[in-house]
């Protein structure tokens, strides 16, 4: 079947291969072409300029006639039913929490045995508890360790599970808010985790600059290998409170990320006093169906009032379902 593709000298084809992967664009289902002098890799969407970059200058754009790859099985041929996980780097997680281990090591044997790219499986024992928003999980098979490197958008966050949060479901609301920022903005990322909002903005050198704050010292060991893991630029790492780095930062973020679904509230004081007159508070909630953002609103209102400011609300948006009947929500306000 004809199909579009990257035409690329053989020599460089590997690393060719390794960016469409890392931009999860090289279409798995069909095999790569070949003839005496150039690879020919499948491409699962239109790339875009910057991904494109990034490929060895010798990559063109072509097409070429593929032939499909052979259909592998998948978990559910195997169980007869579709398991629920979450891919994190080479790392499954089990998301049902009421999964018995007989059922637990039935799904984690089929999940290694369809899946080559996943090495571990895990099951969580908790939700996200604690000051550092962590978990604690249980190996069901596969390596030991909760240790892997997850690759998004070309970037690559290495994470141990265990010690620092991160999930891969926010990847679509990251690359928003990187829509969202202008060459020269500065950022701040109150709650910055391991770093997917903070390099991901930084990564793509149109912030002149970004803070990342975290008070786990587990997140920002991580963060600070991630900044050089993908050659990030223009971004500073600090382990601390927000509300007292804010201190520091005051009225000098053209945008303020506020990743802490379930305590953000409470930092509100400090987003408001961060942002510059102009100014955009990204601030995520969890929130009951019957109000996903009126609440909320009022309270940015509040914080800014206290501050002699006003908002001006931008976007009200639903992220996701968190639970039955309540929802991650953002809330972009602008600071006046």
């Amino acid at each position: 079947m004809k199909r579009q593709c990257i035409r690329i000298p053989k020599k460089k084809g590997e690393s060719a291969r390794r960016v469409l992967l890392d931009f999860e664009i090289l279409d798995n289902s069909l095999k790569i072409g070949s003839d005496n002098t150039f690879l020919y890799l499948p491409l699962s969407r239109e790339p875009l300029s910057n991904e494109l970059a990034v490929l060895p200058a010798e990559a063109e754009l072509a097409e070429f006639d593929f032939e499909a790859q052979e259909k592998n099985p998948a978990p559910g041929d195997l169980l007869g039913f579709n398991p629920a996980y979450e891919l994190i780097g080479d790392i499954a997680l089990l998301e049902d929490p009421d999964l018995n281990s007989q059922k637990a090591s039935r799904i984690a044997e089929a999940l290694l045995f369809t899946r080559p790219n996943i090495k571990t499986v895990v099951k969580s024992l908790t939700p996200v508890i604690g000051e550092f928003r962590v978990r604690e999980f249980e190996v069901i098979a596969g390596d030991p360790g909760t240790e892997t490197v997850h690759r998004e958008y070309g970037c690559r966050y290495k994470v141990d599970l265990s010690k620092a949060y991160f999930t891969p479901r926010l990847s679509t609301e990251r690359s928003r808010i990187l829509s969202r920022v202008k060459e020269g903005d500065t950022v701040v990322d109150m709650f910055a985790g391991v770093g997917p909002y903070s390099i991901l903005l930084a990564k793509s050198n149109k912030p002149s600059k970004v803070v990342a704050i975290d008070k786990n010292p587990y997140a920002v060991h991580y963060l600070k290998e991630n900044i050089s893991l993908n050659s990030a630029k223009n971004i500073e790492a600090i382990e601390g409170d927000a509300r007292e780095e804010a201190k520091r930062f005051a009225g000098t973020a053209d945008h303020v990320i506020m990743n802490l679904p379930h305590n953000a509230h409470e930092f509100l004081d400090s987003a408001v006093l961060l942002t510059k007159p102009g100014g955009v508070i990204h601030y995520y909630g969890i929130t009951p169906e019957e109000d996903l953002f009126e609440s909320s609103v009022e309270l940015i209102r509040k914080a800014a009032e206290k501050a002699g400011r006003k908002i001006e609300v931008l976007e009200k948006r639903v992220v996701r379902s968190y639970a039955p009947h309540q929802y991650n929500i953002c809330i972009e306000a602008r600071i006046i």
